[in-house]
């Protein structure tokens, strides 16, 4: 078994993913696509990595950068604003829904020639100048049409709680908040092309109680991102207990990919030892 694949309870097998945007963070931003490949992985997935929402030169590299891989583009954020700058999405701005507009049709081409399923719409942080109500009914509107519009090409929406604190006003810290979000679109769309984005660094670094949430919205749970809390590592360095994780989640019949998003703390090909170090799940031997 390479670092593609993960086994629990001798039956359920789960695709690793390399999240590109924390895994070797030590190369190059194009450059750790075949270092993904390299490592074992068969598939990555990133946050928008580019400076506008629009399909553009950069995004066009990345996509021939990904089909040259030979590797799987599963998932990317849509566009989140400025990043670095502390921005956290923009899908309940009411003055940027043509830029998410322009964002989810780039999204679509994106999925169009790579096949990515999965896309993270980070809800955007509550604003000073407009009313909470306000930007909650602009995000649900923006979460339709995006949802509205991947159904075409297979794709699923992804709403996604932040870790309190780290992420400015943000205003899903929650499980029950994020869900909330997912079943309000569901009732409106009658499609289930929008799910959960179980993040087990921002749920325990949010205090939440990471089986529990598994055991109660399991079936809505549409993808697995891993790292362990405190501190964002790989698991293993903190406190997380992801035996019981990951059992929970084959209990509950998750079977879609689980992502390695965590900060490595150094070269990234010696931070996949934990993938060996799991025997009660079977999760070795890591890298081949």
């Amino acid at each position: 078994m390479t670092a593609g694949a993960a086994r629990a309870e001798g039956e359920r097998v789960w695709s690793l993913v390399a999240n590109v945007s924390l895994l070797f963070n030590e190369l190059p931003w194009l450059e750790r696509i075949p270092a993904a490949k390299a490592a074992g992985f068969d598939a990555i997935e990133a946050w928008w990595p580019f400076p506008t929402a629009r399909f553009d030169d950069n995004v066009e590299r990345f996509v021939r950068i990904v089909e040259q891989t030979g590797i799987r583009l599963t998932g990317l954020n849509f566009f989140a604003g400025d990043m670095p700058g502390g921005q956290r999405g923009i899908v309940s701005h009411p003055d940027r829904r043509d830029e998410f507009a322009e964002n989810v049709r780039a999204i679509v081409r994106i999925a169009q020639r790579t096949g990515a399923r999965g896309f993270n719409a980070l809800y955007g942080q509550r604003r000073p100048d407009t009313d909470p109500a306000e930007q909650d009914r602009v995000a649900v509107e923006n979460l339709v049409f995006a949802t509205s519009e991947l159904a075409g090409v297979g794709g699923t929406v992804l709403v996604e709680p932040l870790s309190r604190g780290l992420n400015g006003a943000y205003p899903l810290e929650t499980a029950e908040q994020a869900v909330r979000v997912v079943q309000r679109v569901r009732e409106i769309t009658a499609t289930d092309n929008i799910g959960l984005l179980f993040d087990t660094f921002h749920l325990a670094n949010n205090g939440e109680d990471l089986v529990a949430v598994i055991q109660r919205y399991g079936q809505l749970i549409a993808h697995v991102q891993l790292a362990d809390a405190p501190g964002r590592g790989a698991p293993g360095t903190g406190t997380v207990d992801f035996d019981r994780v990951l059992m929970a989640l084959a209990n509950a019949g998750y079977d879609q990919l689980i992502a390695c998003e965590y900060v490595p703390g150094g070269e990234t090909t010696a931070s996949l030892d934990w993938i060996s170090a799991m025997p009660s799940l079977g999760l070795g031997p890591g890298i081949r």
